[in-house]
């Protein structure tokens, strides 16, 4: 696995060779998750006005996404929403657009926010890469807009 850092951008290769998402066609979808010890995601639910599709408080345990109750209590505190069955696209930019748009962001007081509960924030990126020759489109203004709020963007991309 291969680990490559730039700018606020944070990329994962894998070499993958089974299906990642039941949805064969789709080749990329996004998400925003704010995590960390002391993140408490109904603060976050309410901050948003969004129902979120992961929320994870530290030390209790969760429903996983195949609707059952974890065997082990969280790591740490996650809230986050995804683009994975809002936007239908093999693009970055659309899962990313739908984000900024369904969140309202940006937002003036998100990053400080985050930093007063201990938290990060990161849009987390899906990219299948299985040909080698695509290249996630990552808007300028959106890697501003992330960085001005303290945030990454994390690609993991699948080869």
């Amino acid at each position: 696995m291969q680990r490559a850092h730039t700018e606020n951008i944070i990329g994962n290769i894998h070499d993958y060779k089974g299906e990642v998402d039941s949805n064969t066609n789709r080749l990329a979808h996004a998400s925003l998750s704010i995590g960390g010890d002391e993140v408490i995601p109904e603060f976050w639910t309410r901050y948003f006005g969004v129902k979120p599709d992961t929320a994870v408080i530290k030390g209790v345990s969760f429903m996983t996404p195949s609707g059952r109750k974890s065997s082990k209590p969280g790591r740490t505190g996650v809230w986050g929403v995804s683009s994975k069955f809002a936007v239908q696209s093999d693009c970055l930019e659309p899962h990313l657009r739908y984000l900024i748009d369904y969140l309202r962001l940006p937002r003036p007081d998100l990053r400080d926010l985050v930093n007063k509960q201990g938290g990060g924030m990161r849009f987390f990126v899906y990219w299948a890469n299985y040909t080698g020759d695509r290249v996630p489109d990552v808007p300028d203004d959106i890697r501003a807009m992330m960085e001005s709020m303290g945030g990454i963007i994390d690609i993991d991309e699948y080869r």
